[in-house]
């Protein structure tokens, strides 16, 4: 890409000198002390071009030292990355696996018209807030036998973002009741999936066993005998519990009295 001399003395020459260098080199992240000897500048005269450029909104502070410049130059002077850049980016760095769950894959497999101001991400490296360029992110970190059950997801930029597969989805929506507040509600998405056979029973209950705990299988096993489904596939869920007596219900929060499901050791409370 051609930067002509209006096109610098917007930008400022040498941020526009930065920005060729990144494109022509087909480079999407830069790392501080990347561009002194190619800009011939000083590592203190690279940071604080750095840190103009994202003040400016040119380019987007992954995190210190990591930042994030636009495949193209934007036309105007501010840029903001997508979703799948910023979390591509902050991923590959800290060589994290991970995947979108929660409010956002509620939103995507339609369990919830409610767009999420924040993107919310299971990962085996780091737990925090961030808010990287417009983009907020709520990290949680999970052990990493915790990950998996997943759908990958291209994006119009090219890139690939990963979520939680539906059946997954559902299962974290258990699971993560209380970070989520998706219970009672789960349980109707699960019996309007399974009608409409967008899931299977057995695909709920693998995913149950491989990712949850045992309050989640307890309380899926439940629901599907509710439901009549198949005995085999009870079976299997009950067979991947521990002996207990603890009763627990099923609709947490609520009061403890109702139906007892003795199978499960669940409290059919609402």
């Amino acid at each position: 890409m051609k930067y002509n001399a209006s096109m610098a003395r917007r930008l400022g020459q040498l941020e526009a000198t930065a920005l060729a260098y990144v494109q022509m080199r087909n480079l999407r992240i830069v790392k501080t002390g990347d561009m002194v000897a190619a800009l011939r500048i000083t590592a203190k005269q690279e940071r604080e071009l750095l840190s103009r450029m994202a003040r400016a909104r040119l380019i987007a502070n992954v995190r210190k030292g990591l930042y994030l410049f636009p495949a193209k130059l934007p036309f105007a002077t501010a840029w903001a990355p997508d979703d799948a850049a910023v979390i591509n980016a902050l991923m590959a760095d800290k060589q994290a696996r991970y995947q979108i769950t929660g409010p956002n894959a509620f939103n995507r497999y339609g369990y919830d018209e409610q767009i999420p101001s924040r993107i919310t991400i299971y990962n085996d490296m780091i737990s925090s807030q961030r808010r990287i360029g417009q983009i907020s992110l709520t990290l949680i970190k999970v052990k990493r036998n915790r990950l998996g059950g997943v759908e990958r997801v291209p994006t119009p930029s090219g890139q690939t973002l990963v979520y939680s597969s539906r059946a997954r989805t559902l299962v974290d929506a258990i699971y993560d009741w209380s970070r989520f507040d998706s219970l009672p509600r789960a349980y109707g998405w699960i019996r309007q999936d399974i009608e409409a056979a967008r899931i299977t029973p057995d695909d709920l209950a693998e995913m149950a066993i491989l990712y949850g705990n045992l309050a989640t299988i307890r309380r899926i096993g439940a629901l599907l005998e509710q439901m009549g489904s198949d005995r085999r596939v009870l079976r299997r869920l009950e067979r991947s519990l521990t002996t207990s007596t603890a009763k627990i219900p099923f609709v947490p929060g609520q009061t403890v009295r109702g139906i007892l499901l003795k199978r499960w050791g669940i409290v059919v409370n609402g």
